[in-house]
């Protein structure tokens, strides 16, 4: 009974936010979510991700552009919740704001963003169909709910114990190593025409190498592949940069050394190694500081998420 309650007190006061008739109906049809008697509509939703959603039609389409949109929409809207959850704790306790706190904000701003000039600042809340007062309410929401935020973590920075440390440094080896690499040199003869022929080339062209002559030099008259220009030179290479079978040709090469040829994809190739480069891992001692700040934070993001799951669970939430 309570929560139907609590669903009627929404709805009426929903209703008499939005008025009646027509006009009541087609503002309805805007409502995203019901937080207590507090109306999130999507006009709220769309100013939110405005800009992260004209990014968004950039770079998807179709159906991955639909699923996109939606994922976004979804996540503005459950912040918009906690966001009005957040500040309905703020009064639910009776704590105050000083209202000098939000008039140094806007003299902030006024001095940081507009050169001291109070009129130009008021002259582009205007042009964005924003009141002084408005703009005073929106700050004011902001600082309540970063206030909010910081007493839900009032307690300091979370103990993390060794044991934990470790077996995070244990976790994520991967994320403070570095991968084994090569500096390689490639050439590349296409099986274009006489197949005979241009293998004998190849085998031409690895004699030469093998007899003193730059490969460098050697790729950049016979190479068929887009590093020709340059040598064929690939650089400093891991192993996911070539396929499965070139890269394990590379890597079993000592530096200075030639491959044997490798036919494979209409192609022959030639692999020279001039340099190795071992991977390395971190000790732990170099990275127990960013380990430590790292789960810090992450106990404070948990500590918020419950937090937040305890408003919701008083409150009376409705998402449409």
């Amino acid at each position: 009974m309570p929560r139907l309650s609590a669903r009627l007190a929404a709805f009426c006061s929903a209703l008499t936010l939005l008025g009646s008739g027509a006009h009541a109906q087609e503002v309805l049809d805007g409502i995203a979510a019901v937080v207590n008697q507090e109306v999130i509509t999507f006009s709220d939703v769309r100013q939110l991700v405005g800009p992260k959603e004209r990014t968004i039609r950039q770079e998807y389409s179709g159906t991955q552009l639909v699923d996109k949109v939606k994922e976004v929409r979804l996540q503005a809207i459950n912040d918009l919740i906690d966001r009005q959850l957040i500040l309905q704790e703020f009064k639910s306790n009776k704590f105050q704001l000083p209202e000098f706190v939000i008039d140094e904000r806007v003299q902030t701003v006024v001095r940081e963003e507009f050169g001291g000039d109070r009129s130009a600042f008021l002259r582009t809340l205007a042009a964005q169909n924003y009141t002084l007062e408005k703009f005073k309410q929106q700050q004011r929401d902001i600082v309540i709910v970063q206030e909010m935020r910081r007493m839900a973590n009032k307690g300091g920075a979370p103990l993390i114990t060794e044991d934990r440390i470790q077996k995070a440094y244990r976790d994520h080896a991967a994320e403070f190593s570095s991968e084994d690499q090569i500096k390689l040199r490639m050439i590349a003869i296409k099986q274009s025409g006489s197949s005979t022929s241009r293998k004998k080339m190849i085998e031409e062209i690895r004699e030469k190498v093998v007899e003193g002559a730059e490969f460098g030099d050697l790729a950049r008259m016979y190479s068929e592949d887009p590093t020709q220009e340059v040598g064929g030179d690939w650089g400093w290479i891991n192993r996911k940069q070539l396929n499965e079978r070139l890269t394990q040709t590379a890597f079993s090469l000592k530096p200075g050394q030639v491959s044997e040829i490798v036919e494979m994809a209409g192609s022959y190739y030639l692999l020279y190694v001039e340099a190795k480069k071992p991977g390395i891992t971190k000790p732990l001692k170099e990275v127990r500081d960013d380990l430590e700040k790292s789960l810090q934070q992450e106990e404070r993001q948990k500590a918020q998420q419950e937090w937040l799951a305890k408003l919701r669970k008083k409150a009376f939430v409705k998402v449409y």
